[in-house]
């Protein structure tokens, strides 16, 4: 017997048509490439993404064209968010901080037929236009051309093509399981690979955004987008947030420090997502103008692990919540979000704290298990580290041209990530499995020294790899940055493990650097670190 309920498709064209009807007059705080503000409603996006679906549909694409992008985060990036998988096309947000050789590989990968870009990124592409095979129009996301079409002949202007789509357009009925967006890994090895989602998995990922224990945007909400709508398509947020008509507050191209205290204070910003390394220049900005961030309830953290001491600095100096969160580009992102239990209530203060340091507790929609080598589940004991594998309503089945059976084991996706899980779910991330070390038979968590490290005052940066030793195999070693004005000593640097963790964990070495080469979502390049480190042992 069937249940006698109705069934409507999931269709990301309903969150917006939500957002449209019950949220029209909801503020979005829009920071230009020029640096000027525009305030515009969900109502006005919702409008001009209809128009957009239209417009792209007399450009002459077919179904599930691709529609790239090369933006930052701005109300026009937003309605493309919406208008392109709403009428049936795919939104294909670019990394622009990736080789220029990745870039094309992944334009053409992609067949991408329309791509928009801002006007900081006309040099880019104008430098790789003659190598994009599949690309039939560029459109410039200003309301004029000016004189990018001297770089680019034949740009279109955005507003110029919003106008040629018919404003009583009404969305489409699409089949829920049809692509709605791509998003390709930033390939720290090989090309770059793409993931496909659907609509039906991004309006599940929105559901599983918004659940109390999870990120749990609200219409009270005032959402700060610092996290990159080119990556992983912001974590999901402009979607979860127009399911709920949360305000928002899109940065632009200014991420530093001062800039997003300003739109913090000046837009009284509930909540705000972005990457530890976007976190340290604001709260070094926020000490320098004395704000107190007064608005700020909650900061969720996620990308790479959140050093204990960010976490401590937002909640003892700003009354900040800190939502330390994990996921991946091929989980839509969201994996795990750090969230107390009930019977977590009453823990001391100091174990409170130590608990909202792990990566969390699966959301519903993910399923997580750790594995030995072996491929069987490893005990929940919080001891036992593993393999961390996953599967979920909105976890990549294949990659973009690739097959399940060339992606998953078993039916599970490998995340790469080496963790433990305890009994009531929380997992606590210790290493990517390819930084691990291993010394002398036992792990070491390049992750915990570095976050212990980076606590140091007169450190501005730090990672830890293997290097090569002749007897342990591989023996941790330090690479920091000194802060700026500072000269630490390695002992000075190595005293801060003390008490900390076991003697035989400590780094062997501390070598200094100017800078840690990182990819585009902002990790750590190790390999390079290895390639650069690695035999400084071995003398």
């Amino acid at each position: 017997m069937l249940g006698q309920m109705m069934t409507q498709p999931l269709l990301i064209s309903s969150l917006m048509a939500h957002a449209e009807r019950y949220h029209a007059g909801g503020e979005i705080v829009s920071v230009n490439t020029s640096g000027s503000v525009e305030n515009t409603t969900w109502g006005q996006v919702g409008s001009n993404a209809r128009r957009l679906a239209s417009a792209l549909g007399k450009l002459g694409l077919s179904a599930h064209d691709r529609c790239g992008t090369i933006a930052w985060n701005n109300r026009r990036h937003l309605e493309i968010y919406f208008g392109a998988p709403g009428g049936g096309f795919v939104c294909h947000t670019i990394n622009p901080r990736l080789f220029p050789e990745q870039l094309v590989y992944i334009l053409n990968h992609a067949e991408d037929k329309v791509l928009f870009i801002d006007k900081t990124f006309v040099p880019l592409v104008a430098a790789i236009r003659d190598k994009l095979e599949h690309l039939d129009h560029i459109v410039l996301m200003e309301a004029e051309v000016s004189d990018a079409a001297d770089a680019l002949p034949g740009i279109i202007a955005y507003d110029d093509l919003l106008a040629t789509g018919d404003a009583d357009y009404r969305w489409p009925d699409l089949d829920e399981n049809c692509a709605s967006s791509l998003c390709y890994t930033s390939g720290t090895t090989g090309n770059p690979k793409g993931v496909l989602y659907s609509h039906r998995s991004t309006v599940l990922h929105s559901f599983g955004s918004n659940l109390a224990d999870s990120i749990g945007f609200s219409a009270m909400d005032v959402a700060l987008m610092v996290v990159p709508m080119f990556h992983v398509n912001a974590w999901g947020s402009p979607y979860a947030c127009a399911m709920v008509g949360a305000r928002l507050v899109l940065p632009g191209p200014g991420l530093d420090g001062a800039s997003l205290v300003g739109l913090i204070d000046d837009h009284k910003v509930t909540v705000a997502l972005g990457v530890p390394t976007i976190w340290l220049g604001l709260l070094g900005a926020a000490k320098a103008a004395k704000s107190s961030l007064a608005s700020l309830n909650r900061t969720v953290v996620g990308g790479s692990a959140c050093p204990p001491s960010m976490i401590a600095a937002f909640r003892d100096t700003y009354d900040v919540e800190v939502i330390h969160a994990w996921g991946m580009t091929e989980m839509s992102p969201l994996g795990t979000v750090n969230q107390p239990l009930a019977k977590h209530r009453d823990l001391p203060t100091e174990d409170m704290h130590k608990l909202r340091e792990n990566q969390g507790r699966a959301v519903y929609g993910v399923e997580l298990e750790i594995w030995d080598d072996d491929g069987k589940p490893l005990p929940q004991d919080g001891k036992a580290q593993g393999d961390l594998m996953t599967r979920g309503h909105w976890i990549l089945d294949a990659y973009f041209r690739s097959t399940s059976e060339e992606t998953l084991t078993n039916g599970w996706f490998d995340t790469g990530d080496v963790a433990t899980m305890d009994a009531d779910g929380y997992i606590t991330i210790k290493d990517r499995s390819k930084d691990i070390i291993k010394s002398g038979g036992e792990w070491i968590s390049s992750v915990e020294l570095e976050n212990i490290a980076i606590a140091h005052p007169d450190l501005a940066d730090a990672a830890v790899i293997g290097a090569k030793h002749p007897k342990w195999d591989e023996r941790p070693v330090l690479v920091a940055v000194k802060a700026e004005g500072t000269q630490p000593s390695e002992a000075e640097v190595l005293a801060i493990f003390e008490g900390k963790i076991a003697k035989w964990q400590l780094p062997d070495k501390v070598v200094f650097t100017d800078v840690l080469p990182r990819n585009a979502t902002g990790k750590v390049l190790k390999r390079n670190l290895r390639d650069q480190f690695g035999d400084v042992l071995m003398g």
